[in-house]
């Protein structure tokens, strides 16, 4: 929500894709959101530059990789918030772009190492069932009911976009946003 409320142009261009495609105040079901490419394309882009935990939980298992052994017991720690920002996997790293998904064929589930914010393999996040059917269908409500706005005066290339970092990643300022209903 921060993202589309710091780039205006997004927000605007999926509700107007939420407007034609489920019209305008309505609720969206899971049924919907893969008629909804832009905002999958959001969700994508989000995962990418703001994964839920930087760093992957850590692996013991005795594997090849590259050429290089890593012996039992070794821990890797898999740094997904430097992959996503990543210069030479992805084009302005750093902007909140989400129309570089909108031809792709790269997938959260873990099979491609560009993107990975469940994990991948046998130890992959098991909350991802659940997180790639809700997280789009409650977003795409949210921005299909209401009209948002940042509280007070703040102009949205004002807004801090500072991260906290811990096992989790949280801003470390919280946004504050007014819902307008419709």
């Amino acid at each position: 929500m921060a993202e589309l409320l710091k780039n205006l142009h997004t927000l605007e261009k999926v509700q107007k894709e939420l407007a034609q495609v489920i019209g305008r105040g309505k609720l969206i079901d899971e049924a919907d959101v893969a008629k909804l490419p832009y905002l999958r394309c959001i969700v994508k882009e989000t995962f990418r530059i703001h994964p839920q935990v930087p760093f992957l939980i850590p692996r013991k298992e005795d594997v090849e990789l590259y050429g290089y052994t890593i012996p039992k017991d070794s821990q890797v720690l898999v740094n997904v918030w430097a992959i996503g920002r990543d210069s030479s996997l992805w084009e302005d790293p750093l902007d909140f772009k989400p129309e570089r998904f909108w031809e792709s064929e790269i997938d959260v589930r873990g099979r491609d190492f560009e993107l990975l914010p469940f994990g991948a393999g046998r130890r992959i996040c098991p909350g991802l069932p659940l997180a790639i059917r809700m997280i789009p269908v409650t977003l795409g409500s949210l921005l299909n009911t209401f009209n948002w706005k940042l509280h007070g005066e703040l102009a949205p290339k004002e807004l801090n976009m500072e991260e906290k970092f811990g096992i989790t990643l949280a801003k470390a300022h919280p946004l504050l946003a007014v819902p307008i209903p419709l």
